[in-house]
């Protein structure tokens, strides 16, 4: 793509997200997430059923009657978005691939953090580190996260969230909130997983295509592997081969929801062929009913 169709491109999906934030999301991700931690604002004169925790001793012994301290929720987040961006995100068989699931979904989490006065960070991922972007506002800074989600060239092929995990870890010092965007197709990262889910605010994206799960009734096929190029052929006339193929793909993300349920992590499933909005929404609203927050 040159640049002309590559900025339409971009101003087409922040048009599109922007308006799904002003109208429908930002709400609900507002309700859900926490600032880090208390501000002191002031002093007030001490009322029945206060903390007396909340005495502020010296201005109380200066004034001669007791006063409590009061303060203000840190809204400010750090958010921090974890893109796989390895060969097998490339793969569509509807109108978008996998990739460009995740990046409107990146970028309609970005917008609603920057409409909250959060940061927002970005690591790009294969079996390598491809990219990091520190955490900063604004739209210009967002606009550069989206354009990289889309259009990054990565060296590598294959998928490492572990070793991404890792780097995360070192980088990123302060509890924030990460969205971890990926297809998963990945061998075990738990170890990773563990120490990432109780450092930060975690909720793993789980991107994936209905024909990672379903093969068509369509004779003899050639697949080929993205990350490593394996080819193999295989005849999906055969209803034995389907159903084995389905299988596979069940035992798969069970196993992933294994490892997410083992370390209290939180998901999201998003299909190609499926409007992400509504599972989106209902996470959201459940998560919120789950934590109990007014």
């Amino acid at each position: 793509m040159d640049a002309p169709e590559i900025l339409k491109k971009i101003r087409t999906l922040e048009i599109r997200t922007r308006g799904l934030v002003e109208t429908a999301f930002a709400g609900d991700y507002h309700s859900v997430f926490k600032g880090r931690g208390m501000n002191f604002e002031d002093v007030r004169e001490y009322q029945p059923g206060d903390e007396i925790r909340a005495i502020d001793w010296n201005v109380t012994a200066r004034m001669g009657t007791a006063f409590v301290k009061k303060f203000t929720e840190e809204r400010e987040l750090t958010v921090m978005l974890v893109v796989d961006v390895s060969a097998s995100g490339n793969f569509g068989s509807t109108t978008q691939s996998k990739r460009e699931l995740a990046a409107e979904v990146a970028c309609l989490l970005a917008f609603s953090a920057i409409r909250n006065n959060d940061k927002v960070g970005l690591i790009l991922f294969t079996d390598r580190v491809e990219l990091f972007i520190p955490p900063k506002k604004g739209r210009s800074h967002t606009l550069r996260l989206i354009r990289e989600i889309l259009f990054f060239q990565p060296q590598g092929r294959g998928t490492d969230p572990a070793l991404a995990l890792d780097y995360l870890n070192k980088i990123v010092t302060r509890r924030a909130v990460v969205f971890f965007i990926s297809d998963f197709q990945t061998p075990d990262f738990s170890r990773a997983l563990a120490v990432s889910g109780q450092r930060h605010d975690f909720v793993a994206i789980h991107i994936h295509d209905e024909r990672e799960k379903l093969l068509p009734n369509i004779g003899i096929i050639m697949l080929e592997d993205a990350e490593t190029g394996e080819q193999l052929e295989i005849n999906t006339s055969e209803r034995g081969t389907r159903t084995r193929f389905a299988q596979l793909a069940d035992e798969r993300a069970a196993e992933l929801a294994r490892i997410l349920r083992r370390n209290n992590i939180d998901a999201i499933s998003l299909k190609t062929n499926e409007d992400y909005l509504p599972a989106l929404r209902s996470f959201f609203k459940q998560r919120e009913r789950r934590i109990g927050v007014r």
